[in-house]
């Protein structure tokens, strides 16, 4: 069942969501070569603490970690770890934050120093594919037509999107009803309404669509190695179509960096 949200609950998932986004924007200035991903979970989780809130996924189903960090070829779930980022890397950061009892969910994708241009290219369209499946996020439009944006967009230049994650609903959970995958067609599936909040989140290939789960039983990678770009933002449906709650301006996290220790 689809759970619709109030204008009330919607200004509280306003919070969270303001509250993920402004952490996502400055863990992107963290990334840069000879960074563990380890020290950017670790910096989220103080920074959501820090913030009143609680990191959503430490704890989640048994995840151990404050934020999904993805490099390369993982396309989502990878674990923080003493992995030092390098120089042209692509490295995937998803991150939830739970204040007040509402979830605010987002993800990017971002380069580590200089990257080849198809490295660009995929993170370029897979960022275009979550703008044009906002777009499609208006009452009256049905989840086909969320899916078929960012289908159309991906395969359009040549990339494929995964099929075995998708995006979702989101409120008091994390994850709701319904699930909301990047392919479709137009005018299928249940019709959106007013008071929905969607958490849409393009994963695109530069291979096939194809993945496996590594021996942790979390890390998702391409089954070809290929690399692979995920975005992702919660998204409330309202009259006036759709309102991006984890869409943020980055100078707003200055009040949220770590202290510095001398």
């Amino acid at each position: 069942m689809i759970i619709g949200k109030s204008k009330r609950e919607i200004e509280k998932m306003r919070a969270a969501g303001q509250l993920v986004g402004q952490v996502l924007a400055h863990l992107k200035t963290m990334v840069e070569p000879g960074i563990t991903t380890m020290e950017i979970d670790r910096a989220a989780e103080k920074m959501i603490r820090d913030g009143g809130a609680l990191p959503t996924f430490k704890g989640y189903n048994g995840f151990p970690y404050s934020i999904c960090a993805s490099v390369n070829e993982q396309v989502v779930h990878g674990f923080p770890s003493n992995y030092k980022l390098k120089e042209g890397d692509i490295f995937s950061i998803d991150c939830g934050a739970t204040l007040e009892g509402y979830v605010g969910d987002t993800a990017t994708t971002v380069a580590v120093g200089r990257i080849d241009p198809e490295s660009e290219r995929l993170i370029r369209v897979t960022k275009e594919c979550l703008e044009l499946a906002i777009e499609q996020c208006l009452p009256g439009n049905h989840l086909g037509d969320i899916g078929h944006a960012v289908q159309h967009h991906a395969e359009s230049h040549g990339y494929s999107v995964v099929r075995d994650y998708v995006g979702h609903g989101i409120g008091r959970r994390m994850h709701e009803d319904p699930q909301i995958p990047n392919y479709g067609k137009p005018g299928l599936g249940p019709k959106i309404k007013v008071g929905y909040v969607f958490a849409v989140e393009p994963m695109v290939n530069r291979g096939s669509h194809f993945t496996k789960v590594l021996s942790d039983g979390w890390t998702v990678v391409t089954l070809d190695g290929k690399l692979s770009a995920h975005v992702e933002h919660t998204i409330a449906i309202t009259e006036d179509g759709p309102d991006v709650l984890t869409r943020v301006v980055p100078a707003d996290t200055s009040a949220l960096q770590p202290a510095t220790c001398n």
